[in-house]
């Protein structure tokens, strides 16, 4: 556990294991815990990595962020971060939501120090209202256990997920709303009011080993958008899974765990 003083914040985060340095990039609202909890356990059997894991300004445990005000300074923000605890170092970047909206921001600006990129149901088209979405659907449901939750968690529960069921209950709780809880708001409606950045991503090739994990039922950013950006990534893995929404990686824990790590061996084979 660490504090980062970059130019517009304080930058928590958490670094684990040694080897070569992997950035993870939580989405809107959540914190680092949205990583960790999908990617730790991988990397159980897995050596020679450094994993870290950050707080976006506004989530989790960064402070002082106050002078932020758009996507743009977020950008700078984890520039600044990357600049004092990865001098002049090639990395690898994984994010998810708009964590891989920033990925994308820093694979135009730091291409030739990314040896691979991971997206995690990624955004693509940063406004909303243009974005080509799913239906929200609810899949499967377990009737017996979702009659513990209260009339709160099931709400939120069931406006996130497409399987409600104890496994997916516990981790979403324990990995996404632990941190939505204590988001500062305020700060966030600032941000989705600047939401989109002013530099022009996924514009050139990127030829590392990259891979998209998309929900066929992601209500939130959909799965047809990044099918388009297909020709920028000549080394990518472009997959759609079924029974998964926004949060597919824990909704398809297993299939997650596969793609990720047939990633990492393709670019390891770069290392």
């Amino acid at each position: 556990m660490a504090y980062c003083k970059a130019r517009q914040a304080e930058i928590y985060y958490e670094e684990i294991g040694d080897g070569t340095p992997i950035l993870f990039i939580h989405g809107f609202t959540p914190d680092h815990r949205l990583m960790s909890g999908c990617m730790e356990p991988i990397f159980t059997s897995r050596d020679g990595w450094k994993r870290i894991y950050v707080d976006l300004p506004g989530m989790g445990l960064t402070r002082n962020y106050k002078e932020i005000s758009n996507t743009d300074d977020m950008l700078d923000t984890l520039i600044d971060f990357i600049e004092v605890v990865l001098p002049n170092q090639e990395y690898i970047v994984v994010g998810e939501s708009y964590g891989g909206y920033l990925a994308s921001g820093l694979i135009e600006k730091q291409k030739d120090r990314i040896l691979g990129a991971a997206f995690i149901c990624p955004v693509i088209i940063p406004r909303q209202g243009n974005r080509d979405v799913e239906k929200h659907t609810i899949l499967r449901r377990d009737e017996a256990f979702i009659k513990k939750l209260s009339k709160e968690e099931l709400m939120n529960f069931s406006s996130n997920q497409v399987i409600l069921d104890e496994y997916n209950w516990l981790r979403y709780n324990n990995e996404i709303l632990a941190g939505c809880k204590i988001a500062d708001e305020q700060f966030l409606e600032k941000i989705k009011n600047n939401y989109e950045l002013t530099i022009k991503v996924h514009q050139t090739i990127f030829s590392r080993p990259s891979l998209f994990l998309l929900g066929r039922h992601d209500s939130s950013v959909g799965y047809r958008d990044a099918l388009n950006i297909m020709e920028y990534y000549p080394r990518g893995t472009f997959s759609i899974l079924d029974n998964a929404g926004h949060n597919l990686q824990i909704e398809q824990s297993t299939l997650f765990n596969s793609l990720i790590n047939e990633w990492l061996d393709r670019t390891e084979e770069l290392l």
